[in-house]
Order: C-alpha cells, then sequence, then structure tokens
C-alpha cells in the first residue's frame, strides 16, 4: 500500500497493516515479475550515481503516514546496503502545497541536519500532529528545535535549495511516481508498496534489482 497523488488528502492509516508482512516473507520470496512487482522504464531517468555505482532512491512525503511508517525499517535497510550502492531520498510535489516539505527536506541537506531532524520532522507531524506544510511553520519548528532561524531561512530561500526541489520533482515524473513511498532503482526500474504488496516486499524487489543492475554494469 502507498499514498497515491489521488488520495493524499484523506490520510488515513488503514494501510499501514501492509507493512506488517511475516518474517517468511523472504524466504518465500520469489524472483520479481516486470510489469507486476516492478516497471521497466521506458525512458531512463537521470541518476547522480557515480559509474559503477547502483542508485537507489526513496520518493517520500513528510505528510505521508505510510512514509512515516516505513522510515525505521528502511534506515535499518540502508545501513545494510553494499559499497557499491548509493542511495537518496527525493521530497515528491504532486501539487505546489507539497513544495515547502520539499524545500525543508533540501534545507536540512544543505545545512548537514538530516541525521538529527529527518525522524524528528515525520515525529513532529504524526506524533505530535503538528502542521507543518507552510513555511512559516517551518522555521518555527527548527527554531524550536535548535537550529538557527536566519540561517535556515536563507538556505531555505536560497538558489541552491529551490534548484534541488525543481530537480526532485523533474526526477519524480521520470520515474512516473504515483504514489510515496516508492522506490527506484539505477535510473531504471521503479516499484512500490502497491505494486510490491508492501513496502517490506518492496525491498526485497529493490535487492534483486539491485543485483540485476549490479551484475549488467560488471
Amino acid at each position: 500500500m502507498n499514498f497515491t497523488r489521488r488520495n493524499f488528502e484523506q490520510q488515513t492509516v488503514a494501510g499501514l497493516l501492509t507493512l506488517m508482512v511475516p518474517a517468511l516473507a523472504q524466504a518465500q520470496f520469489k524472483k520479481p515479475v516486470a510489469g507486476t512487482d516492478y516497471q521497466v522504464l521506458q525512458t531512463r531517468a537521470p541518476v547522480e550515481a557515480p559509474a559503477g555505482k547502483v542508485e537507489v532512491v526513496e520518493f517520500f512525503w513528510y505528510n505521508c503516514p505510510h512514509c512515516n511508517a516505513f522510515e525505521p525499517g528502511l534506515s535499518d535497510w540502508v545501513k545494510k546496503l553494499p559499497k557499491n550502492v548509493v542511495f537518496r531520498r527525493v521530497p515528491v510535489a504532486f501539487n505546489d502545497s507539497f513544495v515547502p516539505q520539499q524545500r525543508l527536506f533540501y534545507t536540512l541537506e544543505a545545512m548537514s541536519l538530516l541525521e538529527k531532524l529527518h525522524t524528528k520532522v515525520f515525529a513532529a507531524i504524526h506524533v505530535e500532529k503538528l502542521n507543518l506544510s507552510k513555511g512559516d511553520a517551518i522555521v518555527e519548528w527548527v527554531g524550536k528545535n535548535g537550529v538557527d532561524q536566519a540561517k535556515f531561512l536563507a538556505q531555505y530561500n536560497s538558489f541552491g535549495v529551490v534548484t534541488k526541489a525543481q530537480k526532485g520533482s523533474q526526477l519524480q515524473k521520470a520515474y512516473n511516481v504515483e504514489g510515496v513511498p516508492a522506490l527506484g532503482v539505477a535510473g531504471r526500474f521503479y516499484t512500490d508498496g502497491t505494486m510490491a504488496g508492501s513496502m517490506e516486499r518492496a525491498l526485497l524487489v529493490v535487492q534483486a534489482l539491485i543485483d540485476d543492475a549490479s551484475a549488467h554494469s560488471a
């Protein structure tokens, strides 16, 4: 299950149980099928990873309850990735109302604050029930979390952050992202919880696609 552009305003947690599949899922995992478990992009998406590396992209939205539920398992999975895999997160924008949170992410990245505050943003929205959908609320929140508001605002409105947000939206379109959380591999493959059956199984699909991409780049 994932949060689609068609239902992003209906913030329900009904799909969260799809993340809780049995541990036997990996043992019973069968080779993923193109067109069913994942899509092969007709036109390759751009990658930032250097030659010889496999890029994996997570597309997410801070307000998405499924992205919030997926984050702990994803973080654990990322820690175990082999050295030839480069992972990055890309915040989506299905419309202009998503842009403030895109810029929040890229501002935290520019200020080297993602490790400290990325999961705290999720907690603020989904546990504390704060509304961080607009710039002024975001600036107020980072200030309460020890960030210099003037420096944050300068970065938030900077050309670099605005450009990264635009490139993130372009990559989202290149992968034909329909919902979040979703995963892209090597600029060639795309999967999500709806296609794979759960986000846990989506990670297994991605691992198989990483192996495939690694074999072809060897």
